[in-house]
């Protein structure tokens, strides 16, 4: 072998081992982008729950919130919201006296975290048109033809509690747990409404005809115990007058009588005598 061929086989085998490092990190790296593109891993955020699926079958196991390992390709991961959430319905139903009745219905309600897979393998994740909305409007229709249209205004309550134990009945059987119900509003025809306020208007011209009546009553009884109390004055007074006090009366009136002479006699024609005030009287006693 020659002395240039020599050196050539030298020089390719150390370009060789210089390239070769090279290309395991390169090797290493494409693998590890492929890896990171794979995503084997999940993140389930605070909830939510994380339904798996093996090759488009929903298993049994359901991941909680963190941070999951999965494998690329076989599995997916589906999230599902399990916090409390808000839903609103109208509804339209007739009352037990046929009454028309529009209503608009306010729930707030939950996923049973544990039931998550079930949830999204019957009923995906499209829960209020599926399942809440109809049970809703079933639920009012019943429980509004057991009350007369007043006994729904009076009784609202009642009628409240009776739609929310039924419906929560209904969407547990669903895996759905309702927190709070409530009945945002009652709407009736326009001609009930107009009756209602007849109503209530006569009744409160009545109870000011009453109230009228009973201080028309107590103004008579208080004038006349006046009545009776000024003839019981008067009979008193009248009994207690005789004789002796007559006589009194007209001593007393005498006396201030002389009290207020001035001491002149009046000027008297005839006989000449000297007049006395209450001479006979005296004389009498």
């Amino acid at each position: 072998m020659q002395e240039k061929d020599i050196y050539m086989a030298k020089e390719a085998m150390q370009s060789a081992m210089k390239k070769g490092p090279t290309r395991v990190a390169l090797i290493i790296g494409v693998i590890l982008v492929f890896f990171l593109l794979l995503r084997p891993w999940v993140q389930i955020g605070a909830g939510e729950r994380g339904v798996v699926l093996n090759f488009g079958a929903v298993q049994e196991n359901v991941y909680g919130e963190g941070l999951h390992f999965r494998m690329p390709v076989m599995q997916e991961i589906i999230r599902v919201d399990v916090k409390v959430q808000k839903a609103e319905t109208d509804a339209a139903a007739a009352s037990a006296d046929l009454q028309d009745v529009s209503s608009t219905v306010a729930i707030n309600y939950h996923i049973i975290p544990d039931k998550a897979n079930i949830v999204y393998q019957s009923i995906g994740i499209y829960f209020k048109e599926r399942i809440i909305d109809p049970a809703v409007l079933e639920v009012v229709k019943a429980v509004t033809a057991k009350y007369t249209a007043e006994e729904l205004i009076t009784k609202r309550p009642a009628v409240s509690d009776a739609m929310k134990l039924s419906l929560t009945e209904r969407l547990l059987a669903h895996n759905i747990a309702v927190d709070a119900f409530s009945i945002v509003g009652f709407s009736f025809s326009k001609i009930f409404m107009e009756a209602i306020e007849s109503k209530q208007t006569a009744e409160q011209l009545a109870l000011k005809a009453k109230r009228d009546l009973d201080r028309i009553k107590i103004e008579a009884e208080q004038t006349i115990t006046a009545a009776k109390a000024e003839a019981e004055a008067l009979r008193l007074q009248k009994a207690n007058i005789s004789g002796d006090l007559i006589e009194l009366r007209k001593i007393e009136a005498n006396l201030r009588a002389i009290d207020k002479w001035n001491g002149i006699l009046p000027q008297v024609t005839g006989a000449g005598a000297v007049p006395f005030i209450g001479v006979g009287d005296i004389q009498k006693r």
